[in-house]
């Protein structure tokens, strides 16, 4: 799924490509991406035609497209959602779901999933903040994210670290990839208990996640296969620059020592034993 750094990419890329546009036809190429639209496709279609689409907004890794009247089109990215940026002319890719058309012409607005995990759906009175992710914390990016209550939360929460960290509650946008990296910078073990962290320690661990998430940001997030690309087809470079994250058996950047992965929450968390020790008398394995 993608993070904050990918959907910031994206967010970016339609701010330059919709914004101010007002919507002409819009064609639903399959039912599934706007199932949550109870009326169904045709009436997802036609709720949209005659709106101009503002300035899309993010929080954390959820992003919305609002419109000018005061409501909004949320997009849930998924495994595998894609907006595309493209003329009418232009092939469709792959797995294209919904097709938007402007009044203004070319480029067609395209959603693309193929594992349709994703989806679009109307937020009436959501262009400031959807209802639907009202309840999700702030990520490190927003200007009133506030660090020392962040900080706060975090050390009164009785689990792992990183669990924490993935808690969209708590702090929002990071996932599996960048939570590995910012624990690694912070030479910290996924599972130290977060009541154990002095406050110094949580505070190098966030400052060390927003900074491994700009840094991702400039490279145009993490593409590990096609199922990420920006607005205009083109993947992103940050899995050159990984830490540790996939990077198993290859040596930790700082120290040499072999990177390990291991079984986490049903996936993996990556980490260098020598600079991540395991906390003693823990065998908590995620």
């Amino acid at each position: 799924m993608p993070e904050l750094p990918e959907v910031e990419v994206v967010r970016r890329g339609l701010a330059g490509g919709i914004t101010g546009r007002r919507v002409a036809a819009v064609e639903v190429l399959h039912p599934r991406p706007v199932r949550r639209h109870l009326p169904g496709p045709e009436s997802f279609a036609a709720e949209l035609v005659g709106r101009t689409f503002a300035e899309p907004r993010r929080r954390g890794k959820y992003l919305w497209l609002p419109f000018a009247d005061g409501d909004a089109l949320l997009a849930h990215l998924g495994m595998s959602g894609q907006f595309r940026l493209d003329p009418h002319t232009a092939a469709l890719a792959p797995n294209t779901r919904v097709l938007v058309t402007f009044a203004d012409g070319d480029p067609q607005l395209r959603f693309v999933d193929q594992r349709m995990f994703g989806g679009l759906s109307l937020s009436p009175g959501g262009a400031e903040l959807p209802t639907e992710v009202a309840h999700i914390g702030r990520d490190p990016f927003d200007p009133q994210f506030d660090l020392a209550a962040a900080v706060a939360r975090l050390r009164r929460k009785r689990t792992g670290v990183k669990r924490a960290l993935l808690d969209q509650q708590l702090v929002s946008g990071i996932g599996n990839i960048y939570a590995d990296e910012a624990l690694w910078a912070a030479r910290l073990h996924y599972a130290r208990a977060t009541a154990t962290l002095p406050a110094a320690r949580a505070v190098a661990l966030l400052t060390a996640a927003r900074e491994v998430m700009q840094t991702a940001l400039a490279a145009g997030g993490t593409s590990f296969d096609a199922l990420y690309v920006n607005v205009n087809g083109s993947s992103g470079y940050f899995d050159r620059s990984l830490a540790v994250y996939g990077q198993e058996g290859r040596p930790c950047p700082r120290c040499g020592t072999a990177v390990r992965r291991e079984p986490f929450m049903n996936r993996s968390a990556f980490r260098c034993p020598r600079c991540q020790r395991t906390p003693s008398g823990t065998s908590y394995a995620g």
